[in-house]
């Protein structure tokens, strides 16, 4: 795991040694005492006001500004030679000048409703803004720490039509009129002065936002303007969809929890008066190594670019139940309700439970038991925890029982079991990130499935085994099928078609396609009677290291001239039993090796 850097600084707090230190940034605004105990807004209330509305403030432009322009905005201009350490100070270097440059503007000052309401969470507003008079002096902290001076301008605006302004008088009032300059917001129609100072706003904004990680003082690389370019990449690809939408989201959401989790630590600590008990001490310590294995994480991901086969990790941990004590099996049956139609053609000493929740039904399985879905759309976060050896089969024809992944789940189907199938069923992925059917270890097998990807596709870990017939898999953001080093796969009478959709460069896109094969260790796969067409790249997709090429070529196609790189290519072939004459590969390039 990669250092995270917070040993200095996010445990201050030494259990061990009883130490306290109370050196650490504010929360920010929400956290002041005694607002939350304020009325809730009422559009009858005796003292209120009616607000005018907010004046237009200046836009985001970093959001309309190219990616190259960003890079030499941050790299070239304010971080150039800059080390990590040195960062913070550029920045505050870099607003003081600009706020030297006037002292008094109009903003809207936009804030958390936590200020101003009771149940904040209950209200639809993302913030509440306040038109204010800005009096900006220097000062000595970071410049994400620093205070405005704000008064309430005239008229009184907000963008919350009946807030009293008594309300917001004593707000200001508790906060002695000092908010984080970041919350200020300059108005539109002041001078270029004013404009120019919107505009460093913004990019401190996006530094601190976007691009700062409170680890980088650890980092070593010799400038940190090319840490931050890499940032600022990972950015643009986000934004432009080079990287799939619920990938992005992911990253942005670990990310986001991340700093919730920082603030808890550093909230933790301050919360302690006196010597920890040896309770805070262990709870300080849990929150602060937490925080280490998410920053090693997303330094992981930042490494890797996200692209679409980012890191899989075995998530599962449920242990297994394995067969009933009495070794009988159980029919689980999935509907709604249950007729005698239904149950017809089982033996009369069947075993049947009935459930209208497939999530309920993987729940009660044991291995050697069966599930039968009856027509319909269901949902079963439960299908990324398969550790017992089950059939789950449709009764009808795949297109009559869909089942749809759960959108706040990273994962969909994910199987650690011996022997698990899947039948007569149609996969829809919506929101989860890693591939849609994930088999980290034992056996899986398909039969008469579609999947529907948006993630990637079906991925084979080392070890684990997979066995695809007459399915169908289509829309995957990388390559229909993946195979990790040591896995094994049969593939017989498959459809895999419009796979690797998203932007990529040219040799992104020859990297994937219909199926994409790591070589070490050699995968075993074998291939018959299968379709691959009409995807963004090559139909199957070999990758083997450097150090492992004997030619020159980087990359070798199945109609490449020269013997040397048909030797290589026949001889791959051979060791992985991938018999092309059976397949149909209809795509611009069907086969390729690439140089990892």
């Amino acid at each position: 795991m990669a250092s995270s850097g917070l040993g200095e600084r996010a445990a201050e707090l030494d259990p061990a040694s009883g130490e306290s230190s109370r050196s650490w940034p504010a929360a920010g605004s929400s956290s002041a005492a005694g607002l939350s105990r304020r009325p809730p807004l009422s559009s009858q209330g005796e003292e209120e006001t009616e607000a005018a509305p907010l004046p237009a403030q200046y836009p985001s432009h970093l959001g309309a500004v190219p990616g190259r322009d960003k890079v030499a905005l941050y790299c070239d201009r304010l971080l150039r030679g800059c080390k990590a350490e040195d960062a913070n100070e550029a920045m505050s270097k870099y607003l003081l000048e600009k706020l030297k440059m006037k002292e008094k503007w109009l903003g809207i000052w936009k804030t958390n409703p936590e200020l101003f309401f009771i149940n904040s969470e209950d209200i639809l507003i993302p913030f509440v803004g306040i038109l204010v008079e800005v009096t900006c002096k220097p000062s000595k902290s970071t410049a994400s720490n620093f205070k405005a001076s704000v008064s309430v301008a005239e008229p009184f605006s907000s963008n919350i039509a009946n807030i009293p302004r008594e309300l917001v008088d004593d707000v200001l009032e508790e906060l002695d009129h000092c908010v984080p300059l970041l919350e200020v917001y300059p108005t539109e129609g002041q001078d270029t002065v004013v404009f120019d100072i919107a505009q460093t706003l913004e990019v401190v904004r996006f530094f601190y936002d976007v691009l700062w990680r409170d680890w980088d003082d650890d980092e070593s690389c010799e400038t940190y303007a090319a840490l931050i370019e890499e940032r600022i990449k990972l950015w643009c690809d986000i934004e432009n969809g080079t990287i799939p939408a619920p990938i992005g989201q992911r990253f942005r959401k670990n990310l986001e929890k991340y700093k919730n989790m920082h603030m808890e630590l550093i909230q933790y600590q301050s919360n302690i008066k006196e010597e920890p008990s040896a309770e805070e001490a262990v709870e300080c310590w849990k929150k602060y190594y937490e925080l280490v294995m998410l920053c090693g994480l997303l330094k992981i991901w930042e490494d890797l670019r996200l692209r679409a086969h980012g890191p899989l990790m075995p998530r599962i941990l449920r242990r297994r139940r394995g067969p009933r004590d009495d070794g009988k099996a159980v029919t689980h049956i999935v509907a709604k309700t249950m007729t005698a139609e239904m149950v017809k053609d089982f033996s009369v000493d069947t075993q049947l439970q009935q459930h209208d929740n497939l999530n309920l039904a993987l729940d009660s399985c044991y291995s050697g038991d069966n599930v039968l879905i009856f027509p319909g759309e269901y949902r079963a976060a439960n299908l990324s925890m398969l550790t017992e050896d089950i059939i789950i089969k449709g009764a009808g024809r795949p297109e009559e029982i869909v089942i749809v992944s759960e959108p706040t789940h990273e994962s969909f189907v994910i199987s650690k079991a011996q022997n698990v199938k899947l039948m007569h069923l149609t996969l829809v992925q919506q929101g989860t990130v890693d591939g849609i059917v994930v088999v980290e270890s034992g056996h899986m097998t398909l039969v008469n499935c579609v999947l529907k990807c948006e993630g990637t596709g079906v991925c084979v870990l080392t070890g684990a085994s997979l066995t695809i017939t007459n399915s169908e898999i289509t829309g995957a953001q990388g390559a229909g099928v993946e195979l990790y080093p040591g896995s094994t796969a049969i593939l017989e009478g498959n459809k895999i078609h419009h796979c690797n959709n998203f932007k990529a460069s040219e040799t992104s896109r020859c990297a994937l396609g219909g199926i994409n094969i790591k070589v070490v260790a050699v995968p075993k796969l074998k291939m018959k009677n299968n379709h691959i067409y009409s995807n963004n790249g090559y139909g199957v997709t070999i990758l083997q290291p450097k150090d492992l090429v004997v030619t020159t070529g980087g990359i070798l196609e199945f109609t490449a001239s020269g013997d040397a790189e048909e030797d290589t290519l026949s001889k791959l072939m051979h060791e992985l039993s991938v018999e092309m004459s059976s397949n149909t590969l209809d795509d611009i390039k069907g086969l390729s090796i690439v140089n990892s």
